[in-house]
């Protein structure tokens, strides 16, 4: 299961000519993982398969239209259950003591929560414990697979098969708050302006006896709050 999460960890990032060169590699690669299943490799390689037969800019193109200007379809876990709300900042702060505690180094301009980066982090952790921390991510993967799967996107099967592997199911409350969701729309170009325009997360401080470990993770990632805090009336959410 490791290699193939380091495999959807790079398909789930920005097309590059590298990344097309490297899919013979990378399915051989899937194939070999023997915590893989045969369905969820299949929908990996057809994923991979798909991105290397793209015109370059095309799969470029297409990368950016669905990942980078819409909130609905975004990357980054946390903008899921925190959204601009103040709690988000102390998540991405626990997320990188975890990583931290864990001699994984990310670049200091590296958002902690994107999820290819997550993946890259539990492929390098044990079996168990990855799985562990991949499931208490589902119902995101599921909101997000569904999603895609109403676009019509190949990407969706990099979703299904993380589902597979996490060997859990979605909180039905939990995943019905993330589908209700309204979509955006990405040809909205002044919500995308407002996306822009966001104050960039800032991370420091230590969270001391509460550092970051699975159930922290747990917690953080079942907040589902994308309220606007006010920012004179304390956190709504125990963290």
């Amino acid at each position: 299961m490791n290699t193939t999460l380091k495999v959807i960890s790079l398909l789930l990032s920005y097309p590059t000519k590298e990344l097309q060169d490297a899919i013979p590699e990378l399915n051989t690669a899937v194939d070999a993982d023997s915590g893989t299943g045969k369905c969820e490799a299949l929908l990996i390689k057809r994923l991979a398969d798909d991105i290397a037969s793209l015109d370059l800019y095309e799969a470029q193109e297409r990368y950016v239209f669905l990942f980078d200007r819409t909130r609905t379809l975004s990357l980054h876990l946390f903008e899921h259950v925190h959204g601009e709300s103040r709690d988000r900042g102390s998540a991405m702060v626990d997320l990188m003591e975890m990583y931290g505690k864990a001699g994984f180094d990310i670049g200091t301009n590296e958002m902690p929560d994107y999820l290819p980066m997550f993946l890259e982090f539990l492929s390098v952790k044990p079996a168990a414990e990855a799985e562990e921390l991949l499931g208490q991510t589902v119902h995101i993967l599921s909101a997000l697979r569904e999603r895609l799967k109403k676009r019509k996107s190949i990407y969706a099967n990099a979703f299904g098969a993380l589902e597979v592997l996490a060997k859990g199911k979605p909180d039905r409350a939990l995943l019905k708050g993330l589908l209700d969701e309204p979509l955006d729309d990405p040809d909205d170009l002044e919500a995308l302006d407002r996306i822009w325009e966001e104050e960039v997360v800032t991370f420091g401080g230590n969270s001391g006896e509460n550092a970051c470990g699975p159930d922290r993770l747990r917690t953080q990632m079942r907040a589902a709050q994308r309220k606007v805090t006010d920012p004179a009336q304390p956190s709504s959410t125990t963290l």
